[in-house]
């Protein structure tokens, strides 16, 4: 990758191309055919091949195709550097895309599979008032058998998002001092960019549908949808055909990638191709909900470095409700040391500091998924890193560089869009490779200074990986004069938890007796699970599912989650210990002193391994002294402090 030199420039050659309008031109650069190929210039749209498959007639209202950026083509941008080139581009970035042209057209009668043609448009079998103002809909056992059976193709509902109208109302999830705000009329505008692989049909057309139906017409640019290499016949032969029929021309875009580029890479094509004043980016399972587009534009009108997300509401995957029940309450996003994004609560600070409760709320992090960035900043913050691959840990990347760059990342409590959290990909990712671990160490060699040395403790096998070049990666924070990661964790997100600081111990628990260790099993973080027992690890090994602390407050604790026990606990039997989100209450207190007993507070109750193996959940007991209930932390930092434990 390379940045364009002070003498490089770019000369225009017009040439006649078979199929295509008159006022197509070719781009050739002096740079050579590495850095960029052969680029054309429509006055509305560009028209790319993606396989010996698709093909249609071009007409001066067809939608755009464009090539994704192979790593070999990508060039850093530099905004700085853009006034140098004598091309300009309608959205001031340097054009990148390789084009291709077609040279014959198919005759798509012809192409016949599995007896019907593959040209014929599929049809919804939508079933009316199905799921109306997002109620759940609880399927027949016969239906729900076949639903069962598409389940793996989306890791949702497939059966039902079928038989829900693309066009179906939601509930009004705001707060009600949402419905009296007013938003200027000369707000900037938007381009929405919706990539995806394999969407389910309905799913994509309801998320699409949602946005032209709930966002005013002059304020909505266009939408571009980034086909990242789909290879359902739906989305590669009537994709294109539906929207010119339920659209009005040029209002949506396409592009299609001819191998697979990942959700950095497709953004990114998509971002290319905008001409808006904003970037909005959106997952294609998503509806977008009521007033959505306006509080995220009007924030981005008063402050331009705003990056700004709404408030992403729950559709079950299963029955698909729009859950909209607690008006007021919504948290913000925080991350985990081994590299996950996770949701928090809003700290007393900034529920001062914000004043109202529907102000814009500042967010340490971001889902990434959905968000709103002034088009231009977006490139001057430096977009995405383009060294990244597939998916993963590019949220993360952004949000640590908007607030150590200047910027400010922030819900916006009036937006709102439902989106279809699913359990698991769908989709496998090219090589098996685990691009959420590569691209996660380039976001902590990058950003995280000394703290790394935090993520290294939670993911040791990613200690040696190959994660690539990062030296432009560091330019651009030298150039953009960010702040240091001691800065971010000092004044944006100052609750940030170490498992070594603010704390009496740390490190694995041990009973000596049994030389069983707590554990967390591998079990969900983000759910209320029962912690449980296993083999120690070895001294000189890091098992992170075994790295507990016990703080200051008294809470037994890994990350966001501490230790407690059930409130109908039975003072006569044993009650497991379940790990939920820390929430300083007294159920979370524990009592401990070096070598001795760990004491559950609120139930008198200790901590007991008598009768237990490895696999088997925690469990409190009437304290008696014995031997199965001594403790023994890895670290102790003041080996001297006896908590008392108050009766």
């Amino acid at each position: 990758m390379r940045s364009w030199s002070k003498d490089e420039s770019m000369d225009i050659v017009q040439h006649p191309v078979k199929n295509f309008g008159s006022k197509e031109m070719y781009f050739k650069s002096k740079l050579g055919d590495n850095i960029i190929s052969k680029h054309i210039l429509k006055s509305n749209m560009l028209i790319t091949k993606r396989d010996s498959f698709y093909r249609n007639s071009v007409s001066k209202h067809d939608a755009i195709f464009l090539n994704s950026v192979s790593k070999h083509d990508s060039i850093f941008r530099n905004p700085a550097l853009l006034h140098k080139l004598q091309v300009k581009t309608s959205n001031g970035v340097p054009p990148e895309l390789k084009i291709f042209k077609e040279e014959n057209d198919l005759d798509m009668n012809q192409v016949i599979a599995n007896g019907h043609t593959r040209f014929t448009m599929p049809q919804l079998k939508v079933t009316p008032g199905l799921g109306e103002n997002g109620v759940p809909v609880i399927l027949h056992s016969d239906e729900q058998l076949l639903a069962d059976k598409l389940f793996n193709d989306a890791a949702f509902n497939v059966y039902l998002s079928d038989r829900i109208s693309p066009n179906r109302s939601v509930p009004d999830p705001r707060n009600p001092k949402c419905q009296y705000k007013n938003y200027d009329h000369d707000l900037p505008t938007a381009s929405v960019i919706i990539i995806f692989t394999n969407e389910i049909w309905s799913a994509l057309l309801r998320t699409i549908h949602s946005v032209v139906n709930r966002t005013p017409s002059h304020l909505l640019h266009e939408i571009i949808l980034v086909d990242d290499f789909s290879d359902k016949d739906e989305l590669k032969f009537h994709l294109k055909k539906y929207i010119d029929e339920n659209f009005k021309p040029n209002l949506i875009k396409l592009i299609r990638f001819h191998e697979r580029g990942g959700l950095i890479r497709a953004r990114l094509a998509g971002a290319r191709l905008a001409t808006g004043d904003v970037l909005v980016f959106l997952d294609s399972h998503c509806e977008a909900n009521i007033q959505w587009a306006e509080p995220l534009l009007q924030r981005i009108k008063e402050k331009r470095d705003a990056v700004v997300c709404p408030i992403i509401d729950v559709i079950d995957d299963k029955t698909f409700e729009y859950y909209a029940t607690n008006l007021e309450y919504f948290q913000i996003g925080g991350f985990t040391w081994n590299g996950h994004f996770t949701w928090i609560e809003i700290s007393e600070e900034e529920e001062r500091r914000r004043k109202s409760e529907i102000g814009p709320t500042r967010t340490p992090t971001m889902a990434g998924g959905l968000f709103a960035i002034e088009r231009k900043y977006f490139w001057e913050i430096g977009s995405y890193d383009e060294g990244m691959e597939i998916w993963g840990g590019e949220n993360l990347e952004m949000s640590f560089r908007i607030w150590m760059c200047g910027g400010v990342l922030e819900i916006i409590p009036c937006s709102h869009v439902g989106h279809v959290f699913r359990s698991f990909h769908p989709y496998k990712f090219p090589g098996n490779k685990d691009t959420h671990g590569i691209n996660t160490v380039r976001t902590v060699e990058v950003w995280m200074d000394d703290f790394k040395k935090y993520f290294y403790y939670q993911r040791p096998d990613l200690k040696n990986i190959d994660y690539g070049d990062i030296t432009e990666r560091m330019e651009l924070k030298k150039q953009l004069k960010c702040k240091s990661f001691e800065w971010y964790l000092k004044n944006i997100y100052h609750e940030k938890f170490m498992f070594d600081k603010g704390v009496i111990a740390y490190g694995t628990v041990r009973n000596p007796l049994t030389h069983l260790c707590l554990d967390t099993l591998n079990r969900d973080e983000d759910k209320s699970e029962p912690i449980g027992y296993f083999h120690c690890k070895p001294q000189s090994d890091i098992v992170i599912n075994q790295l507990l602390s016990y703080t200051e407050k008294r809470e037994l604790r890994i990350e966001e989650n501490c230790a407690e026990v059930n409130e109908d606990f039975d003072m006569e039997s044993e009650n497991s210990v379940i790990m939920s989100k820390c929430s300083d209450g007294e159920n979370q207190k524990w009592t401990h002193k070096m070598g001795g007993e760990i004491i559950h507070d609120k139930s008198g109750m200790c901590l007991d391994a008598s009768k237990k193996k490895a696999g088997d959940d925690a469990v409190v007991r009437k304290c008696y002294g014995g031997h199965l209930q001594v403790w023994w932390f890895e670290n102790y930092v003041h080996p001297v402090i006896e908590v008392k434990h108050q009766k």
